[in-house]
């Protein structure tokens, strides 16, 4: 959500910000309509004043037994107005507050101006790209051959875009939820919170995912949506709370299963587990202070980066351009880890993470604030979020970066105590 009070000041900035997310200007409407509705909320004051004197004057003059009709018939036509004032009131703070809900939020200066991934900028590349003496396979043939990894029967069972796992990769996968979550807790200092898996719509409202994504999501019949990233219900926790600034910064992290309904993502990674309707995901939320916000963006892809490092998995990381940076953040930095298996065995760079830092846009919709220690004023909280990280995404590259010739795969050494010790994944052919 936007700062109307910014926008009646700096129109001009506003629309050029705006501009820049590849959206129309807007604020001439937004400002006409917050004029026609701050001139409705004045009669209704001026209206109420009326009321409430002839209320007064009926009440004197009917203790002298004096005629009140007149006043009566005022006070019930002024009600009647009042009334309308009302509903239009409503309505207008309703359309105002549509617009800006559809609004995404304005960007860091230093974010790059671009259309699409293409422009995103390379801050810096980690670790080794491997060297294989034989044409790498890709996660797909990896699990299959291992008999590890069923599409058939998920899609059975469910349909395209969900996966089976089995044995030591099912194993993988909470070896991996575990390793993530006490990295977070231990090293990171992270308070973990496990959340519901289920919301509500003014939860989606507050994230930003409603009203403008609502074909991304599930919905049930109950009016519930499954969460898309743990980031929605974590954030929510400060919804309409006012903080002491002794609370922040707060730092949580929390694993779960997300759901996307993947709907503008027809025909794209259609093969194996890249672009699932569920998936599983360790995810990081800071509330912070407004000064502290971009050091805690640049922590946070720290902590994810330290993942994939004690990972052995090479990666690099990309600053958003304007055209790819979420609806929600005003700035993000995505983590890509080499997948060597992609691309017919060529491999390619896929993003793994993605951290975000939204400012106050979040605690806006949330009415989530803080209060000023010296000051004792209210102000808005920052809020960040970062994959710490996609559980199935890592899975691929850990097949694909620690293959073998034969088809196994190394397990990466911090991942061992949680493999029950084991330290390869066999071939089942060998």
């Amino acid at each position: 959500m936007h700062d109307i009070n910014f926008i009646r000041n700096n129109p001009k900035k506003f629309d050029l910000e705006i501009e820049r997310r590849s959206n129309k200007p807007v604020s001439n409407k937004i400002i006409d309509l917050d004029k026609e509705l701050r001139s409705l909320k004045t009669q209704l004051q001026d209206l109420q004043y009326k009321r409430n004197s002839s209320s007064r004057e009926i009440g004197i003059l009917m203790k002298k037994g004096l005629d009140v009709s007149i006043l009566q018939n005022e006070v019930k036509l002024n009600k009647s107005k009042s009334s309308e004032l009302e509903a239009k009131v409503i309505n207008i703070s309703q359309e105002i507050n549509n617009i800006l809900k559809n609004l995404p939020n304005i960007l860091d200066e230093d974010v790059p101006i671009g259309l699409s991934e293409k422009n995103n900028v390379l801050i810096r590349s980690n670790g080794k790209i491997p060297k294989f003496d034989f044409l790498p396979k890709d996660h797909v043939e990896l699990g299959e051959k291992l008999n590890q990894i069923d599409f058939k029967t998920a899609a059975k069972i469910s349909g395209a875009r969900f996966v089976i796992t089995t044995e030591d990769i099912a194993l993988l996968e909470r070896a991996l939820i575990s390793f993530m979550l006490d990295i977070n807790i231990k090293e990171f200092g992270h308070k973990e919170i496990s959340p519901p898996y289920l919301v509500n719509s003014e939860i989606l409202e507050g994230t930003g995912q409603l009203p403008k994504f609502s074909d991304d999501l599930f919905k049930t019949d109950s009016d519930k949506w499954l969460i898309p990233t743990a980031e929605v219900p974590i954030t929510n926790v400060i919804r309409n709370e006012i903080l002491n600034e002794n609370d922040l910064p707060m730092n949580f992290v929390a694993y779960s299963p997300c759901f996307r309904a993947e709907a503008g993502a027809a025909g794209k990674d259609t093969r194996g587990m890249i672009r699932q309707h569920q998936f599983s995901k360790v995810e990081m939320v800071s509330i912070v202070k407004p000064e502290k916000s971009e050091e805690e963006l640049i922590r946070i892809t720290n902590c994810a980066e330290r993942i994939l490092q004690k990972l052995s998995l090479p990666y690099r990381v990309m600053l958003l351009c304007s055209g790819d940076t979420g609806f929600s953040a005003r700035k993000t930095f995505d983590i890509e880890v080499w997948l060597p298996g992609q691309n017919n065995g060529k491999g390619e760079y896929r993003e793994i993470s993605s951290c975000s830092n939204c400012g106050d846009f979040q605690s806006r919709r949330m009415n989530a604030r803080f209060r000023i220690q010296s000051s004792k004023e209210l102000s808005y909280i920052h809020t960040l979020n970062g994959s710490c990280l996609a559980i199935g995404r890592t899975m691929i590259a850990i097949l694909e970066n620690h293959q073998n010739r034969d088809g196994s795969v190394n397990i990466p050494i911090p991942l061992q105590p949680y493999m029950h010790g084991k330290k390869i994944i066999l071939n089942q052919d060998i």
